[in-house]
C-alpha cells in the first residue's frame, strides 16, 4: 500500500503487473501498443467454462479496466474452437446446494441465487469494463459463448464460425446475459426469441446477415489479425473519447434518448476539459498523427 500512497504514478506499473496474472483458464497477452489479447485457454477441453473461468474472466476485465495501458482488449478462444459452453463435469457446486441435508426449498433458491449472481457479474465486467471489447469468434460458440459474445462491444466471426443459444435443449433459460443483451444487439426481437426457444445453430453469415457479427473473414488467422488491427486503430485514438462513448452507449441502450443527452451532458461537462480535444484539432491541422497521453 505504501507504493500507491507515495508514488501514484507506480498505480500503472501495479496494475500492469496484475493483469499478467498467471490465470489457469485464460492467456493474457499485449500483441500491440495499449492493446490487450485475452484467450479462454482450455483447449484441451474445448474451452469449456468452469469455475475457475468464471472467476478469473471476471478478475481479468476488472484489472483491465483499471489499467492505464490497456486500452482496447480482444477476446478470442485458444485451440480449435471459441467454446463449446459451460463445463457440464464442473457443476459440483450446484449438485451441492440442490441435495444439501439441511437446506429447504428457500434455503437452496438463496443459495443458487447467489450462486448464479457472481456468475453473471463475471461476464458484466466485461460491459463494465470501460475499454471497448472485440470479440474474435471461431468455430463453435455454444451457450454462455453467446452470453459472453453479447456481453462485448464487437464481434467479428470467421466463415466456420457458428453460435447456438443452446440452454433450452439443457432444461434452463440462459441466464448469463444473453436473454437480456441479445435481442438489444440484433434489433429483432422475434429473431431472437426463435433462436433462444429452438436452440438451432446459426452460422457465420445469418449472424452478419441478422447483426450479431460485423465482420466475418476467411479463417480464424485473418480474423486475429482483423481484430487486433481494428483495436490497434481504436487505440490510436483518445481514450477520454473512446471511454467516454463507450460508457455513453452502454448507458443509452437502457434509457430514453432523453436521459442519454442528459447522462452525455454530465459527462462531457468534465471530459471537454481534457487536453485531447485540442491535442486532436492540432493534429489534424497539421496533418500528423496525434499522441494522447495515459487516463
Amino acid at each position: 500500500m505504501e507504493l500507491f500512497n507515495k508514488n501514484p504514478a507506480n498505480i500503472s506499473l501495479a496494475l500492469r503487473a496484475m493483469s499478467s496474472t498467471a490465470y489457469s483458464t485464460l492467456k493474457v497477452t499485449t500483441p500491440k501498443e495499449c492493446v490487450v489479447h485475452v484467450e479462454i485457454n482450455r483447449p484441451e477441453k474445448r474451452n469449456a467454462m468452469n469455475g475457475a473461468f468464471f472467476k478469473e474472466i471476471g478478475e481479468c476485465f476488472q484489472k483491465l479496466a483499471d489499467d492505464a495501458e490497456c486500452r482496447v482488449v480482444v477476446l478470442s478462444g485458444a485451440g480449435k474452437i471459441f467454446t463449446a459452453g459451460l463445463d457440464l463435469t464442473d457443476l459440483g457446486a450446484v449438485i451441492a446446494i440442490r441435495e444439501h441435508p439441511d437446506y429447504d426449498t428457500g434455503r437452496r433458491a438463496f443459495k443458487l441465487r447467489q450462486f448464479l449472481t457472481e456468475w453473471q457479474r463475471s461476464f458484466s465486467a466485461i460491459e463494465k469494463c470501460n475499454k471497448p471489447v472485440i470479440a474474435a469468434v471461431h468455430s463453435a460458440c455454444v451457450g454462455g459463448g453467446v452470453d459472453l459474445t453479447s456481453a462485448c462491444d464487437i464481434r467479428y466471426c470467421s466463415e466456420d464460425a457458428w453460435f447456438q443459444i443452446k440452454e433450452v435443449d439443457l432444461g434452463l433459460a440462459a441466464d448469463l446475459g444473453t436473454l437480456q443483451r441479445f435481442p438489444k444487439v440484433i434489433g429483432n426481437d422475434s429473431y431472437a426469441r426463435e433462436l433462444a426457444f429452438t436452440a438451432r445453430k446459426f452460422y457465420a453469415t445469418e449472424a452478419k446477415q441478422m447483426g450479431f457479427v460485423s465482420r466475418v473473414l476467411p479463417d480464424h488467422t485473418s480474423l486475429l489479425e482483423a481484430a487486433l488491427d481494428t483495436a490497434a486503430l481504436i487505440a490510436s485514438k483518445s481514450p477520454v473519447a473512446v471511454q467516454g462513448t463507450k460508457v455513453s452507449m452502454v448507458y443509452s441502450r437502457d434509457h430514453t434518448v432523453q436521459e442519454g443527452l442528459e447522462h452525455i451532458g454530465i459527462w462531457n461537462q468534465a471530459m471537454l476539459q481534457s487536453t485531447d480535444m485540442m491535442e486532436a484539432a492540432v493534429a489534424q491541422m497539421q496533418k500528423k498523427e496525434a499522441k494522447f497521453s495515459k487516463l
